[in-house]
């Protein structure tokens, strides 16, 4: 479970979120909306551990009971899915899932779950592949699977299908959600379309955020 406690964000002395109190069970995605410049992309950087030096936190974050304010990025274990799939362009398809994986998984092991991976999304034999060949879905399919493949135990959704097309936004959209379910990962999801929030979960406005249980 991911928790919030009394979370408190500033820009200098003025306050952009105040007293913000969440639980996000595993499996579950909650829905972040509000105006631009409400803070929403703040807050993922707050949760991350990587506030730009002009923004400060105040408050508790809380994973599967271990107090991350104070942990690195590395050591939090939370993944990050942006709107860009940032791939990286001197690797290979293959070898940008296998950056993802921790260095404990060595040798034959490394293959064999990035070739399960590729045929998983439907790219079996495009392991050598250069990223900018691939269509805007497969290379979404492979961002998702980079971050998930690094085992976070957390996982924030910054607006990933905005840049998507209607029909690939609605396919790549239920494929998200599935791996999260399967896989059981709190996620926090970021967007300005509420389309994008599963069907009965929770949404949460930041611009009309006030102090609260939710």
């Amino acid at each position: 479970m991911l928790k919030i406690d009394h979370l408190t964000l500033r820009l200098g002395e003025a306050v952009l979120l105040s007293d913000l109190q969440l639980r996000i069970a595993p499996g579950e995605i909650v829905t972040l909306t509000g105006a631009s410049g409400s803070g929403k992309s703040t807050l993922l950087n707050g949760l991350l551990g990587d506030l730009p030096p002009a923004f400060s936190a105040a408050g508790e974050i809380w994973l599967n009971d271990r107090p991350l304010q104070d942990l690195s990025i590395e050591a939090r274990r939370i993944g990050i899915l942006y709107q860009d799939d940032l791939l990286f362009a001197h690797l290979s398809v293959g070898q940008n899932l296998a950056f993802a994986l921790p260095a404990t998984v060595t040798g034959a092991e490394r293959r064999r779950r990035i070739a399960q991976t590729l045929a998983d999304i439907g790219l079996d034999g495009f392991h050598d592949r250069d990223p900018a060949t691939l269509s805007g879905g497969q290379r979404a399919r492979v961002s998702l699977m980079r971050a998930l493949l690094a085992q976070p135990q957390a996982l924030l959704l910054d607006e990933p299908f905005s840049r998507l097309d209607a029909a690939l936004r609605v396919q790549f959209r239920g494929f998200v959600f599935e791996q999260i379910a399967r896989l059981r990962i709190p996620t926090l999801l970021v967007t300005h379309d509420l389309a994008d929030a599963p069907p009965g979960g929770r949404v949460l406005d930041i611009s009309t955020w006030q102090p609260r249980h939710v």
